[in-house]
């Protein structure tokens, strides 16, 4: 059965609107997307055929500030699964107090698929789809899954061949050479490891010798398992789409981050194979889904014997395996916090476009760690003034303070 991201989405605010008691005409303008673009585009291909693509980009509220939010090339991009992303980069954003509203956007195509000449192609006539709604003040793209800096530096480039002029603005995530800020590559894994420090701090724990587990070994798992590593922690699994790799006394992570580079996972020799359910499975003090969203579930939450999950994904935790974990003693540190020092980052790029003034890597770094970790700080202590969960704290927070924007603006006209 798949799993509905929009309607986890929707769970979590109807859970939140209901706390902070928001009357039904509030509750009716933040259900709901803003504006919704979808386009479908013909590419030149390789073989001299043209093929068309579908593709989106939702903008779920922008009453704190311009729009912000990833691209995903994935061949099961829906616009359903656009609402849900979107509306959680609202509240993310809102969590860790960042002047943006939410976005997400996508193409359903298999970027693996296609040459390089084809990828950029249809990277620019994607970008000029969905210029008339992006901008450095309307809505700022980035990376996301199937997505990489050099698919940025394409889309900047595309917007400012339109305008006449430079425009570094348009989207974050970009390579460093053409505006791109130093640590962003980093920002979200760096960020995951910031938040477990804390958590440590908060709960007594050494992480010197803790045990970890990744599900997904992507940008946002590779990073958080080597910065984990370096921290003392002991990463004894990860996996990819290929399935999964143990070692109890922890893995090599710098010897797996080469060898998927050329190949799956599964095939590097010297670790026991297992699969990514099992993962999710195994005795750890910290479970990282950094894959898909609607990992756990309901059927697989009582299988989880880690002591605490923390978010690397979107949406990897449906509400049912929610109450699930909850009852069994399981902290969650959700999505809209864990994983947000990619936004973070992606914030200061954007400042730093517009200033045209850039910052060294450790200035970024320290930034990160001081917004991110005051943002934990703050849901930990809601969640246990209010005695509720972690996710329910963060929704409630972030909730609220686009709910205090949005009153404050006021309905036009």
């Amino acid at each position: 059965m798949k799993n509905d991201a929009l309607s986890t989405a929707l769970s979590q605010f109807d859970d939140a609107a209901d706390r902070l008691h928001l009357d039904d005409d509030v509750r009716g303008v933040l259900r709901v997307s803003k504006r919704e673009l979808s386009v479908n585009f013909p590419v030149n291909m390789d073989d001299g055929s043209i093929q068309v693509f579908c593709g989106y980009r939702v903008q779920h509220n922008i009453a704190r500030g311009p729009a912000k939010g990833g691209l995903r090339y994935s061949p099961h991009v829906s616009l359903d699964e656009m609402r849900a992303l979107a509306m959680w980069m609202t509240w993310k954003a809102a969590v860790v107090k960042l002047p943006f509203g939410g976005a997400k956007g996508g193409v359903m195509v298999d970027p693996r698929a296609l040459s390089a000449a084809e990828l950029e192609d249809l990277t620019r006539r994607y970008a000029t789809e969905i210029s008339i709604i992006i901008g450095q003040s309307e809505d700022i793209p980035a990376p996301d899954m199937g997505t990489n800096p050099q698919i940025m530096a394409w889309i900047m480039d595309t917007i400012s061949m339109h305008k006449g002029h430079t425009v570094t603005g348009v989207v974050t995530g970009k390579p460093v050479a053409v505006g791109g800020t130093l640590g962003r590559v980093e920002a979200t894994g760096r960020g995951v490891l910031f938040v477990i420090e804390e958590l440590c701090k908060q709960e007594s724990i050494n992480l010197e010798g803790s045990t970890v587990a990744i599900q997904g070994f992507g940008n946002v798992g590779s990073v958080a398992a080597n910065l984990l590593r370096r921290a003392g922690a002991r990463v004894v699994a990860v996996s990819d789409r290929s399935g999964g790799v143990y070692d109890g006394g922890g893995l090599d992570v710098d010897s797996l981050v080469e060898h998927r580079k050329a190949k799956p996972l599964v095939e590097c020799s010297g670790v026991d194979k297992i699969t990514n359910a099992e993962v999710l499975g195994l005795p750890v003090d910290f479970l990282i889904p950094a894959a898909l969203e609607g990992q756990i579930t309901s059927q697989n939450a009582g299988d989880v014997r880690a002591r605490f999950i923390v978010e690397g994904a979107n949406g990897p935790t449906t509400p049912g395996a929610d109450r699930i974990l909850e009852e069994r003693g399981v902290t969650i540190v959700p999505d809209i916090l864990a994983n947000a020092g990619g936004v973070i980052v992606s914030y200061f790029e954007w400042v730093q476009d517009l200033q045209f003034y850039f910052w060294e890597e450790d200035e970024v770094n320290d930034r990160l760690r001081k917004v991110i970790t005051r943002a934990y700080r703050e849901v930990a202590a809601a969640a246990e003034r209010d005695g509720v969960t972690m996710r329910q704290a963060a929704m409630a927070l972030g909730v609220g303070r686009v709910v205090e924007a949005t009153l404050i603006r006021g309905i036009y006209p």
